[in-house]
């Protein structure tokens, strides 16, 4: 059963917001008390957040579908909606964050950093918080935002100070679980390591971590062996030694052939051609071993590199390689620039922007993009005239049908609002063409102009009143009752 998995499909969902409540507050003696709709809660979002305990994406290779939970719709009396919980998705230090045409979205090192791989919806007003003095008693709430929805890959790199690299059965598993804890597989078979194993190396003062990668074999960068797929776990390491076999069985390989095939891999791959690199010689202890090791020293030191002779099995030239890597470790640290403190860049809006385009396409439509319209459009409940009417408005003082009247739009033309994939259709009729408030003012409660009985009796009730009659004289006049309302 497979325990080590480094790369995944994870497909998360952040949480939808709530809807808002259209609600009117009602109590005795106060049948129309005002609105009182609450908001609806906001959509969780799905992080990403980098764990150092957890050392394999493995559980979410069995539970690829991850979601987050959806906010709460609001309520009457003002109460809002409960926002959805984050979901947080706890990956080992040095996971790449890729889309599905393989662009790098994060790249996750150091214990605590996170991403937010699903931003979660916000939660529609209730239409307590969209009344206002031209409009008393909205008829209508907005609805909650869906959350967003994204396929993502999760790619793990190792993360450690040094790589040991080389063919199979060359001893690196052997060199790892002698100079670290580390207890890997160990036999006398090829890619006997499946998986890269890490441990830690104290030396001196200077403590790093190992790390031991399967065998790499001619045609590895090509995906061959098992080369390609665990390849990415050196690109992290700052140094890389060379574990080279001076007691193979194999009569047409040598160690300079080893280590050139090896290096071609290397270079083909790419990134790797400004690391230091160490030569080990392993496996002195076989007397055949050590003879081949002091023949090809030399010519490994002629072309540049530092050469170790060592036996895992026996112990002998640990104490001086452990050190010299950790002469190069600390060298590596050193020229590293210094963390800085994260800063805030603020980013003004440019003057000239006005926050969405307006296009016409090939069959005349017209379509609207921009972050604002499509969420309004999303918060829109076209089964109301009234958040029709409110949508309208908004896109109105936006400056929508301004940019359509100027792009060439007229009345009954197509208007398209968000991408192909999900746009809401309309013939449009410009607010001024059609009259936008022949349906009254928009979110008021025409019942709230009703006299109230006691009123209207009080207006009803008859009044007497003195006209003259007869040709002129104010003495000779008589009285009669006549009802004038007031």
């Amino acid at each position: 059963m497979t325990t080590f998995v480094d790369r995944v499909e994870l497909h998360v969902a952040a949480g939808s917001g709530g809807h808002g409540c259209a609600s009117v507050h009602r109590e005795k003696f106060k049948p129309l008390g005002g609105p009182d709709g609450g908001n609806g809660g906001r959509g969780g979002d799905v992080l990403l957040v980098v764990d150092q305990s957890v050392t394999t994406l493995l559980d979410y290779h069995h539970k690829p579908h991850r979601s987050a939970t959806n906010g709460k719709p609001g309520e009457g009396g003002n109460r809002s909606g409960k926002d959805g919980q984050d979901l947080i998705l706890p990956v080992p230090d040095g996971t790449v964050v890729l889309d599905k045409a393989g662009n790098v979205l994060a790249d996750l090192v150091g214990h605590g950093t996170s991403y937010v791989a699903a931003q979660g919806g916000r939660g529609g007003l209730g239409n307590a918080a969209l009344a206002s003095a031209r409009r008393k008693a909205p008829g209508f709430a907005l609805l909650g935002v869906p959350g967003d929805f994204q396929d993502i890959v999760l790619e793990l790199k190792t993360v450690a100070d040094v790589a040991l690299v080389g063919y199979p059965s060359a001893g690196k598993s052997s060199l790892i679980s002698v100079l670290s804890a580390a207890k890997p597989k160990i036999a006398d078979y090829p890619f006997t390591t499946l998986v890269p194993n890490l441990g830690v190396v104290t030396a001196g003062e200077t403590v790093y971590t190992i790390a031991d990668v399967p065998g790499l074999i001619p045609g590895a960068s090509q995906g061959k062996g098992l080369g390609l797929e665990f390849l990415r776990h050196v690109e992290r390491c700052s140094v890389l030694v060379h574990v080279l076999d001076t007691a193979t069985l194999e009569s047409e390989r040598d160690p300079v052939t080893d280590l050139d095939i090896i290096e071609e891999e290397l270079k083909q791959y790419g990134g790797l051609g400004n690391r230091p690199r160490i030569v080990v010689l392993n496996k002195i202890d076989v007397p055949d071993g050590k003879d081949l090791a002091e023949m090809v020293r030399p010519d490994l030191e002629a072309r540049g590199y530092r050469v170790f002779e060592v036996s895992a099995v026996a112990h002998m030239g640990l104490k001086e390689l452990s050190f010299a890597l950790a002469e190069l470790v600390g060298t590596a640290r050193a020229a590293r620039p210094k963390e800085e403190a994260t800063r805030i860049v603020i980013r003004p809006k440019a003057v000239d922007d006005a926050g969405f385009t307006v296009v016409q396409e090939e069959d005349g439509l017209y379509r609207v993009r921009g972050e604002k319209p499509e969420r309004w459009v999303r918060q829109t409940d076209f089964n109301n005239d009234e958040a029709v009417g409110y949508l309208a408005d908004r896109l109105n003082r936006l400056g929508v049908e301004a940019e359509l009247m100027k792009a060439g739009a007229r009345s009954g033309d197509g208007v398209a609002i968000g991408p192909e994939e999900n746009a809401v259709v309309f013939d449009w009729e410009p607010t001024v063409m059609a009259g936008a408030e022949m349906l009254g003012r928009r979110g008021e409660d025409h019942r709230l102009e009703a006299p109230r009985p006691a009123a209207q009796r009080r207006r009803d009730k008859p009044t007497w009143s003195t006209t003259a009659t007869g040709p002129g004289s104010a003495s000779s006049g008589s009285t009669r009752r006549t009802s004038t309302p007031r």
